[in-house]
């Protein structure tokens, strides 16, 4: 039985450019937002506190990486 090591990576949503595309941070693959083909990557989990999205897990489908998108709850 084959066994994959997964990365996790942990990104805040403030750190990232205003068109919302930026580079896996393991093997450099274009994820944007506006990409709904879900070719590059899928949404495997939400996390919401109350009714706001509090923290966003991708799956990058080139390298498996999982990016954790964190920084959506600011405060005021």
């Amino acid at each position: 039985m084959k066994q994959t090591h997964q990365a996790t990576f942990r990104v805040n949503i403030t750190q990232i450019e205003e068109d919302g595309d930026f580079p896996c941070p393991k093997c450099g693959a274009t994820i944007s937002p506006d990409d709904e083909t879900e070719t590059v990557y899928e949404i495997v989990d939400t996390k919401m506190k109350r009714q706001n999205l509090e923290e966003l897990v991708i799956l990058c489908k080139r390298c498996e990486s999982r990016i954790r998108f964190v920084g959506f709850l600011q405060p005021i």
